[in-house]
């Protein structure tokens, strides 16, 4: 069956940085997009990251761009979220998401990010 299990999250100040992981299996995960979204306390799923199958197609919600780098590892199914000058806004639930065609398909049960002093 599809799993996908996120790990990396943690209490961290704001300017401090993290990197999430997200270990992929049941799948054939080369043909499947991924993406990192999040949900903040009382607040709604957001997109955050997406990254294309081969990894050469990356895109950023606007308030983490140049601050959040997307990557994947192919070869061992994983996809990363390289989080640098985190902020208090960025404290949310963090999820690792495939999709394929143009749906958006099975989360993992997320890794909580805290920024704060």
């Amino acid at each position: 069956q599809v799993q996908l299990v996120e790990s990396g999250g943690g209490l961290v100040q704001p300017g401090g940085s993290l990197r999430l992981s997200c270990a992929a299996s049941g799948f054939v995960f080369r043909n499947f997009r991924m993406r990192w979204v999040r949900q903040a306390p009382g607040k709604g799923l957001e997109w955050v990251s997406a990254i294309s199958t081969g990894g050469n197609g990356i895109n950023h919600t606007d308030s983490v761009r140049g601050r959040f780098t997307i990557s994947r590892d192919n070869a061992k199914s994983m996809v990363y979220l390289q989080m640098n000058n985190l902020k208090p806004e960025d404290t949310a639930e963090y999820f690792c998401q495939r999709g394929y065609g143009n749906r958006w398909l099975e989360r993992g049960q997320g890794t909580q990010v805290t920024v704060s002093s």
